[in-house]
């Protein structure tokens, strides 16, 4: 257990930027109750870059470690250091192999921390959304993944980024309006005139998309920032709609490969693209009820970066946590 007043970090990396939360633990927290509540966060606006060799650990670091030092400052620590850090990064599974080979040790020697988290943002999405009970998760912003488990294993569905996968996601459903608005220009069935209209109105002449889109390494958040259009003319434009409704088709089939056996269990959305409301809401839904009849859905209780301060929690008190598997779940430290 640990002293009452430690600190500890938690961390989101996603596709729309980073954010690094501090909060204070008394050494008790069950694994099953609420995550602390953040004391001071911090947020970077630009997304971890990702190379050939994957995501980059030394630009993390670096803003992980001077958010850290300024957010403990600004909360009066005194000189401590935060006794255990959880990070939730998008592509872990497949890229994470600079992260776990950097951050141990650099975080104990920049920081003193030594207990450490590395998960999936789709596992800090589900300790955020649902804590420690059997379930599913779906996390949707940019890109989306669908996790569940019966708190002996996972099982995961895409995630695959988006050129992969994603799908529902919104980088899926930008570009699923995009190239609606594309069809518009060209004359070719399937086509949107009030897409391309808006398409143009945000990004200008549509035959220079693909110069200004393709080089630019947050293509994937520029590609979501349409999905807010889409939705806004699916009540009056059929294609928009069916869009929505494809979306949804590809969330639930996701929701419904991972559910735990036997079909019981909650289930919950949690991220910023269902803040697009009741244009994709509706149809996910009518979706999940006909796959899924027997889960239960529950609002997400917290979000990605809560949920990696409830695993940094469990680990600052020694508790029990959410199944680790390596890729999905590594943890570090005595």
């Amino acid at each position: 257990m640990t002293p009452g007043g430690a600190w500890i970090l938690g961390v989101d990396s996603g596709g729309s930027g980073l954010r690094v939360a501090l909060a204070a633990v008394d050494g008790a927290t069950p694994a099953a109750g609420p995550p602390p509540r953040a004391a001071a966060a911090r947020t970077f606006g630009v997304p971890v870059p990702t190379g050939p060799g994957g995501i980059d650990a030394g630009w993390l670091l670096e803003r992980l470690a001077s958010a850290a030092r300024t957010l403990l400052a600004e909360a009066g620590a005194g000189g401590r250091r935060p006794v255990a850090v959880a990070v939730g990064a998008a592509g872990m599974a497949g890229l994470g192999d600079p992260l776990r080979a950097v951050l141990p040790g650099a975080l104990r020697d920049a920081l003193g921390v030594r207990r450490l988290a590395l998960a999936s943002d789709a596992v800090t999405a589900y300790a955020g959304a649902l804590g420690r009970v059997p379930g599913t998760v779906v996390a949707g912003g940019t890109g989306l993944v669908a996790l569940g488990t019966d708190l002996v294993r996972w099982r995961r569905a895409d995630g695959w980024g988006h050129l992969l996968g994603d799908c529902g996601g919104g980088a899926w459903i930008g570009r699923a309006g995009l190239e609606a608005a594309l069809r518009a220009h060209d004359g070719r069935p399937g086509g949107s005139p009030a897409l391309l209209a808006r398409a143009e109105a945000l990004f200008g002449p549509v035959g220079g998309l693909p110069g200004r889109l393709y080089p630019r390494p947050d293509r994937a958040a520029v590609l979501a920032s349409f999905a807010p259009e889409v939705a806004r003319h699916a009540a009056d434009d059929p294609v928009a709609a069916d869009v929505l409704a494809r979306a949804a088709r590809h969330i639930a089939e996701a929701a419904a490969a991972v559910h735990p056996a036997g079909g019981a269990g909650d289930v919950a959305l949690t991220g910023g693209l269902f803040r697009i409301g009741a244009p994709l809401l509706a149809p996910l839904r009518d979706e999940l009820a006909r796959r899924l009849p027997g889960a239960r859905p529950v609002p997400a209780a917290g979000d990605s970066l809560s949920g990696a301060l409830a695993i940094a929690a469990a680990l600052a008190a020694d508790a029990p946590a959410l199944p680790r598997e390596p890729g999905l779940l590594d943890t570090y430290g005595d």
